[in-house]
């Protein structure tokens, strides 16, 4: 069942977002060569503590971590270890959730670790565009086929492969709520966006095919032909307008898109 957020339910979702936004950005700059992916979790987990957010990926269905930290071909769901290093030249994708008071935020970015390949710049910088193009068609009326089309066009105009496996979701009070929110699709197609759902648009996208193949770990899920992938999300909700973003506080809409868009 889609649940629609009233004004106060949005105030906590916009103040467990930002606090998530703050977070991540500090994951970012603490991100280098030669640190562990163990080492980069304990970061986030005592940062999330120290401001009375929950981890929500800590003990999901058993998963074992905070953070979600995924090399190069690994899509999502890859496990932080004691005996993973980030390198040099690695693309590294973090992907958490937290809980504040009860309501929840969840974002995804890849960063580049040092002198990354100009291929590999160009797949982060086109799956972050696939985002915000996918979100400017997140509007009241319109359905998530028109998102999910928006995302696939922009990504395969570049020849990438858009992840078929994984989707964004609604989000709340949990983690996953209705609707599914694919990155393929039919525009006018899906369900109908209303003012007030909360979802999560995720781009994930391959240099190469879309297949995947989740590891004998259970959770990481890596792409068939080890090409490299990029993910990145937002949680977002569905505004009189264009939707407004609850984990990138500031965030404004340039007036071009919002002519575009009749509003």
């Amino acid at each position: 069942m889609i649940s629609i957020k009233n004004d106060v339910q949005l105030g906590k979702m916009r103040s467990a977002g930002h606090l998530l936004y703050d977070i991540l950005q500090q994951i970012r700059e603490e991100m280098a060569p030669g640190m562990t992916t163990w080492d980069l979790d304990h970061f986030a987990y005592d940062l999330m503590r120290r401001n009375k957010a929950v981890p929500c990926c800590l003990g999901y269905e058993g998963f074992p971590a905070t953070l979600c930290i995924s090399i190069n071909d690994e899509v999502v769901h890859g496990i932080p270890s004691k005996h993973v290093t980030m390198e040099e030249g690695d693309i590294v994708s973090i992907d958490t959730v937290l809980s504040l008071d009860g309501w929840m935020a969840d974002s995804a970015f890849t960063k580049g670790l040092g002198k990354i390949k100009p291929e590999d710049e160009e797949l982060i910088r086109v799956t972050e565009e696939c985002f915000f193009t996918g979100a400017r068609m997140a509007l009241d009326g319109n359905r998530i086929g028109d998102i999910s089309s928006a995302v696939q066009q922009l990504a395969e105009s570049h020849n990438y492969g858009v992840i078929r496996d994984l989707t964004g979701h609604g989000i709340g009070k949990d983690m996953h709520e209705d609707p599914a929110v694919p990155n393929f699709g039919m525009a006018g197609h899906g369900v109908r966006l209303r003012r007030g759902m909360t979802i999560c648009i995720e781009p994930m996208i391959a240099r190469g095919h879309w297949q995947v193949h989740q590891l004998r770990d259970g959770w990481t899920c890596v792409t068939n032909d080890h090409k490299p992938a990029a993910h990145y999300e937002h949680t977002i909700v569905v505004t009189q307008g264009l939707p407004e973003l609850l984990t990138y506080p500031g965030f404004a809409w340039p007036e071009a898109v919002k002519g575009e868009n009749n509003i």
